[in-house]
């Protein structure tokens, strides 16, 4: 499962190097037809992480639950975020993915709960979860440099 960790864990760096010059309030942003922001979409990754790997196993998630029910499915930013919450985002993606790897090696996730994704896809057990976790992460990267393009445009500004 190494790789499996490390195929999360680079686009999450990645992640991190395409938003690290951005301001609190570009981070913030909602572009024009847009529903969501750079922020909550990168707290997003976070509490989906959290809920496929953690809550569907029955353990209890391992961040403060301002970094995951407000981000849950069917969610929408709900107010500013501050610097230090984004610091700590930004800490989240990485150390989260530490701790998960770390979580499965102690075998923590045995009584994981099958379900079905909204994509369609059946998850049996935590290696799968794992498996899954790309694929979504990955359809928010798209959405990331779409906005960012779309915020970058909207305030005028290049970073």
């Amino acid at each position: 499962m190494k790789q499996e960790f490390e195929v999360i864990k680079k686009p999450r760096l990645t992640l991190l190097n395409v938003v690290k010059e951005l301001t609190p309030e570009q981070l913030n942003y909602i572009p024009s037809g847009y529903v969501n922001n750079l922020i909550w979409n990168l707290a997003h990754m976070i509490s989906g992480q959290q809920g496929i790997c953690y809550t569907r196993a029955g353990v209890p998630i391992v961040v403060e639950d301002k970094y995951y029910t407000p981000y849950r499915p069917e969610t929408k930013p709900q107010g500013f975020i501050n610097a230090d919450d984004i610091a700590e985002v930004k800490e989240l993606l990485i150390s989260t993915i530490d701790k998960l790897e770390e979580d499965y090696h102690a075998g923590v996730f045995a009584n994981y709960q099958p379900m079905t994704t909204r994509y369609g896809v059946t998850l049996s057990n935590i290696e799968e979860g794992i498996r899954f976790l790309p694929f979504h992460e990955g359809l928010h990267v798209g959405y990331i440099m779409a906005l960012k393009r779309a915020v970058l445009e909207e305030m005028g500004k290049t970073v």
